[in-house]
């Protein structure tokens, strides 16, 4: 009789809680719905976001960057899931560009895998070491002094087949894809392969047929690089180097002189400044300075290689100042062209 009683109790008693346990499920269900509809919401930027995670960030670091380009629609539910799923432990520094609208898993499934984008390196002219590391280090992850270091490091330089003087004829002028966080000595590495790739079988037949490495003629390309912003005029004067070359004469480039100095400002080269004691000063030392006065254009280098056949051995600036330049073939013509230019300069009281 108990027995029935202590049954009937029970089956009274779950049947009481049968509708709390009912509640229960469905608020269970109501939460999880809730949760993936959430983990599955839109970001609600409206646009591309990039994001840099910098090597070491810790997770907060990673959320507060985040939140900052409105990258995350629930940071709560974020943080959990991102837990859940160890992410704290597999950060990946890199730079991520994060798609309008992106949800939730995407996103996390992006850094989780370190799925990040290529940055595109613009390699432009620079005149020093020290100015092209400052340029790369804005675009990278990378410390300026950490590049400039290799750079001039001895050892490093001959491992790639250079000297810390023409170490700089490794960077050829162009776009590159790269990732944010590229090492120093992976970057050069990169570079190493695209000068490489850069001097293909034909411009290293033309090297030949000039007599100069490709080194050599990156140098002589600075100049040219230096002496005009004109890409239909830079063949002649390329060929004008290649002429004093051949015969033996000094190359008198004024835009060595510039570099030796340390002072691009310069607009007139006068007489003190050709006496500057630098294996860059042209005047006084024959042949190709010992490195590049900055990095040359692929249409200055190209403009070497073109080795056009043209009898002139001097050239200066226009009096009219259009950035074009008279050529001659006598040391009597390239003094009238020069004093022309002169008087031009004295008419503007232009006096350095």
């Amino acid at each position: 009789m108990s027995k029935k009683k202590s049954n009937a109790s029970s089956q009274h008693a779950a049947h009481r809680l049968r509708p709390y346990l009912i509640a229960l499920l469905l608020f269970a269900l109501c939460i999880g719905v809730a949760n993936l509809f959430l983990l599955h919401r839109h970001t609600p930027s409206d646009g591309e976001e990039t994001v840099h995670i910098p090597t070491g960030s810790t997770f907060d670091q990673v959320v507060d960057s985040l939140n900052a380009h409105g990258c995350l629609a629930n940071e709560a539910l974020f943080r959990s899931v991102a837990v859940a799923k160890r992410y704290p432990s597999h950060i990946k520094a890199g730079c991520y560009r994060i798609e309008p609208h992106i949800s939730a898993t995407k996103l996390l499934k992006k850094l989780y895998s370190g799925s990040q984008d290529a940055v595109h390196l613009i390699i432009n002219k620079q005149r020093t070491k020290q100015g092209l590391c400052q340029h790369i280090a804005r675009h990278l992850e990378m410390p300026a002094a950490a590049l400039y270091d290799l750079l001039c490091n001895d050892s490093v330089c001959q491992s790639l087949g250079l000297t810390t003087d023409n170490i700089m004829t490794l960077f050829v002028p162009n776009t590159y894809d790269v990732y944010w966080n590229t090492s120093p000595e992976r970057l050069l590495q990169r570079m190493q392969k695209e000068s490489s790739r850069f001097w293909s079988i034909k411009r290293t037949r033309q090297c030949n047929e000039l007599g100069l490495t490709p080194q050599e003629v990156y140098i002589l390309a600075s100049i040219v690089e230096e002496e005009t912003n004109k890409n239909d005029e830079k063949p002649l004067v390329a060929a004008v180097y290649l002429n004093r070359l051949r015969k033996g004469m000094l190359l008198q480039a004024d835009p060595t002189l510039r570099y030796a100095l340390g002072d691009f400002t310069i607009q007139r080269v006068l007489n003190e400044h050709k006496t500057i004691a630098s294996p860059y000063n042209t005047y006084m030392h024959p042949g190709l300075p010992p490195g590049p006065i900055c990095t040359a254009s692929i249409a200055s280098i190209d403009a070497v290689l073109a080795n056009k056949q043209v009898p002139y051995l001097y050239f200066c600036a226009k009096e009219d100042f259009s950035g074009y330049h008279a050529f001659a073939t006598t040391l009597e013509e390239h003094q009238r062209n020069a004093h022309r230019f002169h008087q031009a300069l004295n008419q503007r009281k232009i006096y350095r």
